[in-house]
């Protein structure tokens, strides 16, 4: 495994270049490799239905360090995953959010949203929550927070952390296992459950396990490459 020397904020330092040199994949080898991963990927779906079954720890994890490895503006890497496993702690998270989207479905989505929701089935009720084996909360980091209270501004932090996010369903699947992003909206109690400090904003709840036995999910159909892709 890759030992990496501890982050430490690097404001205002002089460009400091080191080589990069990594080897370079043979074509085939590639074309195997990106194939592979688009058929893996073509197979993830969204999952609301978890089994209780274990997961290795380890496995979450290396998805977690996997996803800390995005792009981020000005290297800042502005994301914060908090790990929950406690019983009582996600069963609180889940009154919250429940308590949140009885208000949205309720009306405050307005019919538009509602009537794009409607095919996937979705409604106020968030079981995932406490069935699934893990929660990866994330959160943003909208500036860096010194011990001192001095702060520093991050900047694309939406940007980010959304590419993090991305990356993390990326290695969760790849690795075997089945996630949810769940945002409830407003999330404001998410850093109140958690114990958050102030510059930090929940950006998504990831629950993570192995589908349940009886899990369905909808029957939907994602667009061709030619209706996401223009060449130039």
């Amino acid at each position: 495994m890759t030992t990496t020397q501890r982050w430490m904020p690097n404001y205002g330092e002089p460009y400091q270049p080191v080589p990069y040199r990594p080897s370079r994949m043979p074509q085939d080898e590639s074309l195997t490799h990106a194939a592979e991963l688009r058929d893996r990927m073509e197979r993830r779906r969204t999952v609301r239905m978890f089994s209780p079954d274990p997961v290795p720890e380890q496995v979450v994890l290396d998805a977690i360090a996997t996803a800390s490895t995005a792009p981020s503006g000005a290297h800042q890497q502005p994301w914060t995953f908090v790990l929950v496993t406690d019983p009582e702690v996600r069963q609180r998270i889940r009154d919250a959010a429940e308590a949140e989207e009885r208000v949205s479905y309720e009306g405050r989505l307005g019919e538009e949203w509602l009537s794009a929701l409607r095919p996937l089935g979705t409604d106020a009720v968030k079981p995932h929550l406490t069935e699934a084996p893990y929660l990866i909360v994330v959160f943003q980091q909208r500036y860096h927070l010194l011990e001192d209270g001095s702060t520093h501004k991050h900047y694309y932090v939406d940007e980010s952390v959304g590419i993090a996010v991305g990356m993390l369903l990326t290695a969760l699947q790849v690795a075997g296992l089945s996630a949810l992003t769940h945002t409830p909206s407003p999330m404001r109690f998410l850093a109140e459950v958690l114990g958050r400090p102030r510059n930090e904003k929940a950006f998504a709840v990831i629950p993570v396990g192995y589908p349940a036995e009886d899990c369905v999910v909808p029957d939907l159909h994602r667009k061709s490459l030619d209706q996401v892709l223009v060449r130039i």
